[in-house]
Formats: structure tokens, C-alpha cells, sequence
């Protein structure tokens, strides 16, 4: 649980570098909160197809209870939306790789055509182990005992 919240823990940190194991489980997290959500919505009687398409029935969104999943749903997405990009630059540091890489994966994934390639080699990346001991983005997370003590 607790490689779970240390992307939360490290809110706005850009700085340093993230183990796959932080980012995975982070990620898992994440899926869990979005099955939980779904579950939610549809024990509280929305249709799948309502939660893809919302113009086709207007009236299923008009309970109090649902606005309330509905609004805790975007409070979860915006609460994440910064500890996700930290965690994503930090594991591309982990790689010895610039976190303007991931801008620029991303802003490629809304491309069409290109965009399943970029999201492909986002996904790789976030997979890939980092480099072995220190690099310039700082000492290595799986061997904290290469890093510099005393300076």
C-alpha cells in the first residue's frame, strides 16, 4: 500500500527518479479506484452505455446520488492528474531519459495513426528497468546505498 501513495506523497515532485514497482502500483491504484467508481455508478443504476454516451439519456444523471459519484469521480481525476505526470517524469529519469520525453509521447498519442505507436513506447518505457546505480537525475532507487551520505 504504501508504493501505492508515494506518487501522492511526492504530489509536485519532478525532481529524482521512481522505480517501476512506484509507478506500477500506482497505476493499480488507479485501476482500482476507476473499478470501484464504475461499480458504484452502476449499482446506483446507470448504464454502461449512459456513462460512454451521456447525451443519450439526459434524465439517468438527474439523481442526487449519482451527481455525488459523478462529482467524487472528478474530484479523484483532478486530485491525480499532477501526481500522475511526477510519477511518469520521474520514471523516465529512472531510464536517464528528459521529462520533456513524455510531453512530447503524449502530445504524439493525439495524433492519429501515430498515436497508438507513441502510447506503445510510453508503455515500453514505463516497463523497461532504469539504469544501474547514479545517474544525472540522481542515485539509483533500488540501491539507495550508492548514493552520497555526507554531502
Amino acid at each position: 500500500m504504501g508504493w501505492m501513495l508515494l506518487p501522492l506523497r511526492r504530489y509536485a515532485d519532478f525532481n529524482g527518479r521512481s522505480r517501476r514497482r512506484e509507478y506500477w502500483m500506482f497505476a493499480l491504484l488507479n485501476a482500482i479506484v476507476a473499478v470501484v467508481w464504475f461499480g458504484l455508478a452502476g449499482a446506483a443504476g446507470v448504464p454502461f452505455a449512459t456513462m460512454a454516451d451521456p447525451t443519450a439519456d439526459p434524465g439517468a444523471f438527474s439523481s442526487g446520488l449519482l451527481m455525488v459519484i459523478g462529482l467524487l469521480g472528478a474530484v479523484w481525476v483532478l486530485a491525480i492528474i499532477i501526481p500522475s505526470i511526477a510519477v511518469s517524469v520521474r520514471r523516465l529519469h529512472d531510464r536517464d531519459m528528459s521529462g520533456w520525453w513524455y510531453l512530447g509521447l503524449v502530445l504524439a498519442g493525439m495524433i492519429p495513426m501515430v498515436g497508438f505507436l507513441a502510447s506503445l513506447a510510453l508503455l515500453v518505457l514505463m516497463a523497461l528497468p532504469g539504469t544501474p546505480g547514479p545517474n544525472r537525475f540522481g542515485p539509483d532507487p533500488k540501491d539507495p546505498s550508492t548514493a552520497a551520505v555526507f554531502d
